[in-house]
């Protein structure tokens, strides 16, 4: 009595439109949305017991059933960056699912703050009062050689840029912001694989390599790159990257050496660029906003205010890397020396 009940309830949950589905298989029907699985096992008297049925049943809900309607998410357009932009907003709203969020930051008249490359704690006054004519004289063969190795490099851009100041500013701060990055990248290996601290210098090395940077931001702003420059500049800047990082993994003096005769270098150019400006060959254009806030500048200053705080920055990276460079000669390293934190 118990077989022919039980045959007869699985016939019955079984049928599907006039179809007897056998074995394991699964029903799906358009009034449900979850499916019937069934597994049979073979009828063997010799284990049958009283109690036991001959087969197994369970429901579950199927991938491929038909699920109910969800609720329809806010009318928002998802960007790549994973950033959404409300309607009628100019400005994106980043997913806060991670909990990272920025605080409103605001200027010193209550503005808002409207960069995210740096902040405020992030700008300075330049100091001007630098001295701008030291040279380092060249005393051995690691100082001639980094000396006459600047004066070659200079011989091209002489003749691609002439006094092409602004595209050749642009050139210059695409190489100069390398050195740092690279010896702060090297110095943070050996400190992690010396288990020593460095000094400061990786947080110094590092903050010129910003500093260069900004430097190049804001001559994007003056100075809109051609193809072929921008060409110029991946060549440049994969060839000196790999240069560089050899030169110094072999010798970090001669390495900051190079970088302080490239920073004299460098005062140089824009000391020029500042000759052009001054006798109108070069339009005194009002100066970039982000220079502007980046710099703690008047709101009115112009493009020879900007040339002149860049200039001091480069004196200021002349004089760290010399003076790393010394440190190397005495036969120390950088880390029994106080690092140039925040030398601006």
């Amino acid at each position: 009595m118990n077989r022919l009940l039980a045959n007869s309830v699985l016939r019955r949950c079984v049928m599907n439109g006039g179809r007897i589905i056998t074995g394991e298989h699964a029903v799906q029907s358009p009034e449900f949305s979850t499916a019937a699985v069934f597994s049979f096992r073979p009828f063997d008297r010799s284990v049958m017991v009283a109690d036991q049925d001959f087969g197994s049943f369970q429901w579950r809900r199927m991938m491929c059933s038909a699920a109910e309607p969800a609720a329809k998410a806010p009318a928002v357009k998802q960007t790549d960056a994973g950033a959404a932009k409300k309607e009628g907003e100019d400005q994106v709203a980043v997913s806060s699912y991670w909990g990272i969020s920025r605080s409103k930051i605001t200027r010193e008249d209550g503005s808002e703050w409207p960069w995210n490359c740096f902040m405020p704690w992030d700008t300075y006054e330049s100091n001007l009062s630098i001295d701008l004519s030291k040279h380092h004289v060249p005393k051995n063969f690691v100082d001639k050689f980094a000396f006459r190795t600047v004066k070659l490099m200079r011989i091209p851009t002489d003749i691609f840029f002439k006094r092409r100041y602004g595209c050749r500013a642009m050139m210059l701060e695409t190489v100069a912001a390398v050195p740092g990055m690279v010896g702060g990248m090297l110095l943070h290996l050996r400190s992690l694989r010396k288990f020593q601290q460095s000094g400061g210098w990786i947080k110094a090395l590092l903050e010129e390599a910003e500093n260069e940077r900004m430097h190049l931001m804001t001559m994007v702003e003056l100075v809109k790159p051609k193809w072929y420059e921008r060409l110029l500049v991946l060549t440049v800047q994969g060839v000196f990257f790999n240069a560089f990082f050899v030169i110094y993994v072999l010798s970090p003096k001669l390495a900051h050496r190079i970088v302080g005769y490239l920073e004299e270098e460098a005062v140089h150019s824009y000391t020029e660029f500042l000759k052009d400006i001054e006798s109108g060959a070069i339009e005194n254009v009002p100066a970039p906003a982000i220079a502007i806030d980046y710099w703690r500048l008047p709101k009115d200053s112009t493009l020879k205010d900007v040339i002149t705080v860049i200039r001091a920055d480069e004196a200021h990276h002349r004089d760290v890397n010399h003076f790393a460079s010394d440190i190397h000669f005495q036969g120390k390293e950088l880390r029994d020396a106080p690092a140039p934190v925040g030398y601006h």
